[in-house]
């Protein structure tokens, strides 16, 4: 490449004032956009605090504009979360229950809580399950819900013991003496306890009874004198008085006296066996001495 010398180029130049070089002719629209960004650079902070200020105005202004339609989303929302899911297919529509006998179907709706209208979504299933384990017979209980509208509930019973009759009214007890249930008739092969206090030393008696097999032919009721002892009540009305104390070997006794004399099958109202060396007969009245 050939180089030119300064010189060369310089003495070839002209003069030129510079109000004659050529200068560029500027929009109105150029000219706007320099002075907004000459703005922003001077005033950057103070331009972007006001315009913010005039968002939040307007923002504001827009709220208070709208509030009565916020009001009533809102309302209508709170409707929705509180049971109109129910309209929306997701209303409880079938309950099933298992596993009760003494436990009423009523008692077990009434712990669920269950309005016409609850939805599944709303339904406490923790709250209706506390509830049902309150009832007096249950042991246990399971609440499962099932989308869309389905709720089960499996209850577990206490184990009845025995039957209590008090006041003319038949219960049905547990192992604790605990009334679980009003008898309807389904535990007749229960064994049957009467008077006050009967429940609560029930099933020392029952299991008393239960090591001699033949003291229990025609045995139909316990009864418990005095809250301190018990008498066997047979269906022929013989009453059997045992002791306070020493309850076992009184009714060993009994079981060697039916071995060897038939004493169950006698004529006789009562069998004293409340002192260990004494056995106390009371016949039948008879005819005869009746008419004497």
């Amino acid at each position: 490449m050939q180089q030119v010398k300064s010189e060369t180029f310089l003495a070839g130049a002209q003069m030129v004032h510079p109000r004659a070089l050529p200068v560029p002719v500027r929009t109105q629209r150029r000219r706007l956009a320099n002075r907004v960004n000459r703005a922003l650079v001077l005033h950057g902070r103070l331009v972007r605090r006001g315009v913010l200020m005039v968002v939040l105005a307007a923002a504001a202004l827009g709220v208070y504009q709208l509030r009565e339609p916020i009001g009533n989303l809102a309302a209508m929302l709170g409707e929705i979360a509180q049971g109109n899911f129910a309209q929306a297919g997701l209303a409880i529509g079938e309950i099933s229950i298992s596993g009760q006998t003494l436990t009423a179907e009523q008692d077990i709706f009434d712990a669920l809580g269950i309005a016409p209208h609850t939805s599944t979504l709303g339904f406490d299933v923790d709250a209706a399950r506390q509830r049902i384990a309150e009832l007096p017979a249950v042991q246990a209980v399971t609440v499962r819900k099932t989308y869309p509208g389905d709720v089960a509930v499996v209850i577990t019973e206490k184990v009845p013991v025995a039957r209590w009759r008090v006041d003319g009214v038949t219960f049905v007890i547990d192992g604790r003496g605990d009334q679980i249930g009003e008898d309807r008739g389904a535990y007749g092969e229960l064994p049957l306890v009467i008077g006050d206090g009967a429940a609560d030393d029930a099933l020392v008696m029952i299991r008393a009874i239960g090591t001699v097999p033949r003291l229990q032919d025609g045995l139909v009721a316990l009864s418990r004198i005095a809250d301190r002892r018990w008498d066997l009540i047979y269906d022929t009305g013989l009453r059997v008085q045992l002791p306070e104390q020493g309850v076992a070997p009184a009714l060993r006794r009994l079981v060697s006296y039916q071995d060897q004399y038939q004493l169950l099958d006698r004529d006789v109202s009562i069998i004293d066996l409340r002192l260990d060396t004494i056995v106390a007969i009371r016949p039948n009245k008879t005819e005869e001495s009746d008419k004497s």
